[in-house]
């Protein structure tokens, strides 16, 4: 399915300011390059690789919805990091890991409440001012699986599939699904 204009601005928009507010809090670049945005009917699953789901609620007056924001592991180990203030190698060392426990893993809760934030600011910026993102959890989700999510099968999702690079690590491929109800003006 194609995604409408306003849409695709609405995604650009929330990863940019989510690039922006992780890179200061990690004291290191996260540069999001080429982005395609679509909407689908279904919950596309990260490729290839371990992810971390970090769960978004979005609120409209009574209404919950569902997103997510999916990062591959590495980068999200690397986040962890450095706001643990972790020296470079032993960052770089965790990066090849595949479990988090202890203080790495009560970090990557302290990533999910940043995302939030950060996508509650993107769509501000865009004017969609009656909606409140909240962080709800995060998990991690093996290759080529759907994130699990409070999620209605078969309703719309913006999703983002967004080539990002923190510092000089390699490339990775994050997806943002955005809750398409959510994110419709509400008419006065």
């Amino acid at each position: 399915m194609s995604v409408a204009v306003q849409s695709t601005q609405v995604l650009e928009e929330v990863l940019q300011r989510i690039a922006s507010d992780l890179s200061m809090i990690a004291d290191r670049e996260l540069v999001i390059g080429s982005v395609e945005c679509e909407d689908l009917d279904y919950r596309p699953a990260g490729l290839g690789q371990i992810h971390i789901s970090f769960r978004l609620g979005f609120k409209r007056s009574e209404e919950w919805f569902a997103g997510c924001l999916l990062m591959p592991l590495p980068d999200a180990i690397c986040l962890s990091g450095c706001l643990l203030m972790l020296p470079e190698e032993e960052i770089v060392g965790m990066r090849d890991q595949t479990t988090l426990d202890g203080p790495p893993k009560e970090a990557i809760l302290e990533v999910g409440n940043f995302l939030s934030s950060a996508t509650d600011a993107g769509l501000k910026s865009v004017g969609i001012e009656d909606v409140k993102v909240v962080f709800d959890g995060c998990q991690g989700v093996r290759p080529d699986i759907r994130p699990a999510m409070a999620y209605d099968e078969g309703a719309v999702l913006h999703v983002a599939r967004a080539k990002a690079t923190l510092r000089d690590f390699p490339e990775q491929t994050y997806l943002l699904l955005l809750p398409a109800t959510a994110l419709v003006p509400k008419e006065d």
